[in-house]
């Protein structure tokens, strides 16, 4: 389960990239600043700090969504939330693409961490907590900030970055559907120390973290089912997907848009053999990405790349 835009508003746009907010981080916003209101001697600093959580979040989903892009693959919305924040992207079906797509949003934590630091250490030098106590107190927060989201980013629980990271190396050793197996399952034992976290500190944003991930954890493992799936399926061997060159497979496993009725696009070359309508483009079900059909022939050229 993913958070979507749906009761999100549409903040701004950069590099094509759509970011929205969900009505619901305003209430949560409301909350947090209210629960730390006496950690400053004025509640703007409160705001300036939870705004410097919301600045953190969206540069890592950046990281995300730029990475994606450089290795050839999609990304062109960011949904922020309670709980984080959702880069949406579409890498190519290639462990190394998936890699550094998940491994760039922690690597802007570790950038900011880097930088942080040594004006941490310097405030101190030049005795702010004395002189300056609210800016060394908010510059404190947000270094903590940025370490605590890279150390939590980084636990390998699917689908968590470190859990992603984790699947992407073993997809070099196990191939795409094992490896998405092994580390949802890896997921569901991080699932179980989550929720044991929640109960012992009775903590109600840990409970509702433990969810999101079992969720996940829950929609990856279907994924991975139906990947083996498709991966032990008979294939049509005289085609090939014009960008990945996967092979198809075999079987009614497109709908039809019309009658949604299950076909073999490669049996009725893309036309339903139930209501008769045609179709311009297949879509690879193993990059996704559509096709004209008669671009499948083995030995046709390949589409230009723009």
């Amino acid at each position: 389960m993913l958070p979507t835009k749906q009761g999100s508003v549409r903040l701004f746009r950069i590099a094509g990239i759509d970011v929205y907010l969900h009505w619901m981080w305003f209430l949560v916003a409301a909350y947090e600043i209210q629960d730390r209101k006496g950690s400053y001697t004025s509640l703007t600093w409160n705001v300036v700090e939870y705004l410097a959580l919301f600045a953190i979040v969206t540069m890592h989903e950046f990281g995300h969504a730029l990475a994606c892009r450089q290795v050839g693959g999609q990304a062109n919305q960011i949904v922020l939330w309670p709980l984080g924040g959702v880069a949406y992207v579409d890498p190519p079906p290639r462990p190394g693409a998936m890699l550094w797509s998940i491994t760039a949003g922690p690597l802007v934590n570790v950038a900011l961490f880097f930088v942080l630091t040594p004006l941490w250490v310097l405030s101190r030098s030049m005795a702010w907590p004395e002189a300056l106590p609210d800016l060394y107190k908010l510059l404190y927060a947000i270094w903590s900030i940025n370490l605590v989201l890279l150390i939590f980013n980084l636990l390998p629980i699917y689908p968590l970055d470190g859990g992603q990271i984790l699947r992407s190396l073993l997809w070099f050793m196990l191939g795409r559907a094992r490896s998405l197996t092994v580390a949802t399952l890896i997921g569901f034992v991080g699932v179980a120390g989550v929720i044991l976290l929640a109960v012992m500190s009775r903590s109600l944003w840990t409970g509702l973290i433990a969810v999101f991930i079992l969720m996940n954890c829950i929609r990856g493992w279907k994924m991975a089912q139906a990947m083996r799936q498709l991966e032990n399926a008979p294939h049509h061997h005289e085609f090939a997907c014009p960008f990945c060159k996967a092979a198809p497979p075999a079987g009614e496993l497109w709908i039809c848009a019309g009658c949604r009725k299950p076909f073999d696009t490669f049996v009725s070359q893309a036309t339903c053999p139930h209501c008769g309508m045609q179709f311009a483009a297949t879509k690879c079900l193993n990059c996704g990405k559509p096709s004209p059909i008669a671009d499948w022939a083995v030995g046709s050229p390949a589409p230009p790349v723009v």
